[in-house]
């Protein structure tokens, strides 16, 4: 007698998985990151009003990283936007703003949170582009995270 004819199969019903309140602290920071292109506000108004519209209902979220993405992204959108110019093959101003928003905060955790792993700041902004941007726009994001963690690892 075969034991396998005896097995019954038991189904599991599996739950929609839900995703993690960092991934979306970091969706939500793309978000208001794309709406700073766009707008003449304030980073503090702009962020008090994200907040304030989108986020006051919200529970699978730590807010309190949102704000840390959205607050030194844009307060060092300078300094990012120069570390990422000369992994460009174009001008910022020809990218699209999903693409430069998913490179802004991805290049804010590389240089400034080293705590975060880089396959981890480099995985969330390609799945946050495939998410949010153009079809193919994950590639390049991925290859100039790449390119620029390459160029960080010896300095470290």
């Amino acid at each position: 007698m075969n034991s396998d004819n005896n097995v019954k199969k038991i189904e599991i019903e599996q739950k929609p998985k839900q995703p993690n309140r960092r991934h979306q602290s970091r969706a939500y920071a793309l978000q208001a990151i794309f709406q700073w292109h766009f707008s003449e506000e304030s980073i503090a108004f702009l962020l008090q009003e994200f907040i304030l519209d989108h986020l006051s209902e919200e529970k699978n979220i730590d807010l309190n990283y949102f704000r840390v993405l959205v607050l030194g992204t844009l307060k060092n959108v300078v300094e990012i936007d120069e570390m990422m110019t000369p992994l460009l093959d174009r001008p910022l101003s020809q990218l699209n703003p999903v693409e430069l928003s998913a490179l802004r905060l991805g290049l804010y955790e590389l240089k400034f949170h080293p705590e975060v792993p880089h396959k981890v700041a480099i995985n969330e902004a390609i799945e946050l582009t495939k998410e949010f941007g153009a079809v193919e726009g994950y590639k390049f994001v991925n290859a100039v995270l790449n390119a620029y963690f390459k160029e960080l690892k010896p300095k470290k």
